[in-house]
């Protein structure tokens, strides 16, 4: 990179200024418009990242840009002592189009997730049942809070950290011979994730969702299905949880929610979010009328049927195009896809290496692992740029 690179002088001022619990690219965005970013020094870049399956509609849309400005014009922040009309037409919109009837509103996931086993434990107190105990799977992701890493299943989240919070036990994802000895009635709630993401895009299986939610049933524990990023269009239904012909007692709600505005939401039923009075739970940004306003046009710009086919049109393209270039290349061992959540196992190659590679070339990805590409663009993403950011990859390797 060029000496009087604006890139390289940002950059020294984050390594100064900045914990290094990061390790970000050495260029830095100045615009974006869809699914095309703009470094400092107006290099072009194709985001196959999507802010990790945040940016739903990509950079900049037009009709999230109308809503943010014109909510701004009115109210930025309201304590909970008041309510406003943007969280409540979102939280009715999403009880309209889901199993849920009661939300509420947070800023990620992490905090998503938090409040779900509040809930959960809080609604069995209500009932005077001593459960308290929270399953979860190896190879999970649910955040990076306390709770959260305790929930996972990676333990280099956890080194460190250490006390971890008790009551959590751990099962093998999709294994339905054990599941009926990890759930018992000492069970308060099941958490999981239809796809686990962070592990390499692997999907539940269907058997095995409706067995947990039988079994849930059948001990009188809840299920709680973390869609953070499955939810909001990702795999080609609005909530994945649709995919597998189940109704959960709890679905979290983030990333793609807010079309790159900070959103998280905990959807549940008025029976168990009854439990939750005043003063048993909350959030100073929760609710926020801006992110709520843009969080109500994404939902409404993706929950078409016509979007959505396009999504798994897209997913079909995609994975023919990856297979091609395998084909030519040989460098995955598997290739694996939820509508447009691409996980792809290199052989003899570091993904952080294949990144490093591919910035310099004008693509951007994200990892899960040293092993795998995760690729979750946004899902208006055009069939020019995958197949130019393909193109890039090909290069690549």
């Amino acid at each position: 990179m060029k000496e009087n690179s604006k890139n390289n002088q940002l950059r020294e001022m984050y390594d100064n200024v900045m914990l290094p619990n990061y390790a970000p690219a050495s260029f830095v965005p100045e615009s974006a418009k869809g699914s095309k970013l703009w470094d400092k020094d107006n290099k072009e870049y194709i985001d196959f990242g999507g802010g990790i399956a945040v940016n739903s509609l990509g950079h900049a849309h037009p009709r999230l840009i109308e809503a943010l400005t014109k909510q701004a014009q009115k109210v930025w922040h309201l304590s909970n002592y008041l309510t406003n009309e943007p969280a409540i037409n979102l939280a009715k919109l999403l009880t309209e189009l889901t199993f849920a009837d009661n939300v509420f509103f947070s800023n990620s996931g992490s905090e998503a997730n938090e409040a779900a086993i509040k809930i959960a434990r809080k609604y069995h107190a209500s009932k005077n049942s001593p459960r308290n105990e929270i399953v979860s799977f190896e190879g999970s992701f649910h955040g990076r809070s306390l709770l959260n890493i305790s929930l996972g299943g990676t333990e280099m989240h956890k080194k460190g950290f250490e006390p971890l919070m008790p009551g959590i036990k751990h099962g093998v994802f999709n294994d339905l011979a054990g599941l009926e000895k990890l759930i018992t009635d000492k069970t308060a709630a099941v958490i999981i994730e239809p796809v686990q993401g962070e592990a390499g895009v692997y999907a539940a299986t269907k058997e095995f969702m409706q067995k947990l939610r039988a079994l849930t049933l059948e001990q009188g524990a809840l299920l709680i299905i973390d869609e953070v990023q499955s939810g909001v269009g990702r795999m080609g239904s609005l909530y994945g949880y649709m995919h597998y012909e189940v109704e959960p007692d709890i679905v979290t709600s983030a990333k793609g929610l807010g079309g790159g505005m900070p959103i998280g939401a905990t959807l549940t039923t008025k029976l168990i979010g009854e439990s939750m009075q005043p003063g048993t739970h909350g959030s100073t940004f929760g609710g926020n009328p801006m992110a709520c306003a843009v969080a109500n046009e994404v939902l409404k710009i993706i929950n078409d049927l016509g979007f959505l086919e396009e999504v798994r049109r897209k997913e079909k393209l995609f994975t023919e195009l990856l297979e091609d270039l395998n084909k030519e290349k040989k460098v995955f061992s598997g290739i694996r896809s939820e509508g447009l959540w691409i996980g792809c196992d290199l052989i003899n190659a570091d993904s952080g290496d294949i990144i490093n590679r591919s910035y310099e070339r004008g693509l951007i990805m994200v990892s899960a692992g040293p092993q795998c590409l995760r690729l979750a663009p946004a899902l208006n993403i055009t069939d020019d740029e995958i197949k130019e950011g393909i193109e890039i990859l090909k290069t690549v390797f």
